[in-house]
């Protein structure tokens, strides 16, 4: 990567925390795209360089900290698949707490209705997220700690619906809700219970 992508890259990381900071303070409709390159130090067209319009960086703040999450599971070999499946659990609602109620309350509403933002119309965040789980789960099948029989697809939607549940609560509850607490007590209660059946004797 030569300097002037390295400063490209910089440039839009900073244009990500800094709308994230304004989200979490005041709430999607409160700022506007002045409000994040005034902040940012930058020029109000270098934000049309990355983002077509703000609904736009609202997804990749969906994105950039659940990005690793797979990686960290993936380097978890040898450790059992509840272990994986409770880390990336306790790692998914560890990143929604951090972004803050305001930010999930602009995912959880682009989710329900996508049509508010025009290039989500698949809801971009919930396929986002379903996607990454289901690739741990069929990686986990791969390496025989699951069964060939698991049914992958309906344990993603299983899984996924409960941590947007679990989100969904916490913006309903105005924050009295606790998703990061919740999320451990539903992985000791239920995780184990959903998974046997199709773990591999080892």
């Amino acid at each position: 990567m030569n300097k002037r992508q390295t400063a490209a890259l910089e440039t839009k990381r900073k244009l990500i925390s800094t709308a994230l900071e304004l989200l979490k303070e005041s709430g999607f409709d409160a700022i506007n795209v002045e409000d994040i390159t005034k902040k940012a130090g930058v020029a109000k067209g270098t934000f049309y360089t990355y983002f077509k319009r703000k609904e736009d960086i609202v997804l990749d703040i969906s994105r950039v900290p659940f990005g690793e999450i797979a990686d960290e599971v993936e380097k978890m070999a040898g450790m059992e698949i509840i272990t994986k499946l409770t880390h990336y659990f306790h790692r998914f609602m560890e990143c929604v707490e951090s972004c803050g109620i305001n930010t999930c309350r602009q995912w959880t509403k682009d989710v329900l209705n996508p049509n508010n933002v025009p290039d989500n119309k698949d809801g971009q965040k919930w396929a986002y997220d379903f996607e990454m789980l289901k690739g741990i789960l069929e990686n986990a099948v791969k390496n025989g700690e699951l069964k060939e029989n698991t049914p992958v697809e309906l344990l993603t939607h299983i899984i996924i619906s409960q941590l947007y549940g679990m989100m969904t609560c916490w913006c309903m509850s105005d924050g009295k809700f606790e998703p990061l607490d919740w999320t451990n007590k539903f992985c000791q209660a239920q995780l184990e219970i959903i998974f046997k059946p199709y773990i591999t004797q080892q």
